[in-house]
């Protein structure tokens, strides 16, 4: 009990600076194995996971009951739901995506009615919404997409180090799925103050749902 006690209070008294410094060097090296692991992913075995996890997902209750959904454009290593937000727009639901805000710097969500014309490459190199798009409040979305590097079963997530997702999501009180591949699922993540989860997790296999 005494050496419990004794680790127990050296956590405590430990600086807040090192307890962040341990959390960031904790991410940073989760990040190198999970991009690692994404790159050796063969493209076809990705192709046949996103497809397998968007049918899933089709199937469920979660989707079926959302009028409006907030997408993410993938990138080439994460799982593709483009085909969801396809899907989304021919059963006449709301599609929704994050534009880039350069103002502020900050990340806002835009209604999509045409995929083809209406998307752009944005800052970042990743697809969004045109300027002429409309953009959305939180009350008009019932479902968000999160992509991430790594989500534990408990709903942490792991994102890319930029935090703009942490602080999109920070007003959304509907919910949150986050998406992955089965290989970024993992027992546990370390999390910090400002890190946004999710109450599912959609993978190719399964859907995880707390």
């Amino acid at each position: 009990m005494r050496n419990l006690r004794r680790c127990g209070a050296s956590r405590a008294a430990r600086p807040e600076g090192a307890m962040d410094s341990q959390l960031h060097f904790s991410k940073a090296a989760l990040r190198r194995t999970l991009r690692a692991r994404l790159k050796q992913m063969d493209p076809s075995r990705r192709a046949s996971a996103s497809a397998a996890a968007c049918s899933r997902m089709s199937r469920d209750e979660l989707w079926q009951k959302a009028e409006a959904i907030l997408f993410y454009a993938p990138l080439i290593e994460e799982l593709d739901i483009w085909p969801l937000a396809e899907a989304a727009l021919a059963e006449r639901k709301v599609a929704a995506f994050p534009r880039f805000d350069a103002d502020r710097a900050h990340y806002g969500v835009c209604r999509v009615n045409d995929l083809t014309n209406e998307m752009g490459i944005g800052k970042f190199g990743i697809r969004e919404p045109a300027g002429a798009c409309a953009t959305l409040g939180w009350d008009e979305i019932d479902l968000v997409f999160v992509p991430g590097l790594a989500f534990d079963l408990k709903g942490n997530r792991l994102g890319r180090g930029m935090g703009f997702y942490d602080r999109l999501l920070a007003g959304f009180r509907g919910m949150r799925c986050g998406v992955c591949f089965a290989e970024q699922v993992v027992d546990e993540l370390p999390v910090g103050t400002h890190d946004v989860s999710v109450q599912c997790v959609l993978t190719p296999t399964r859907l995880i749902k707390r």
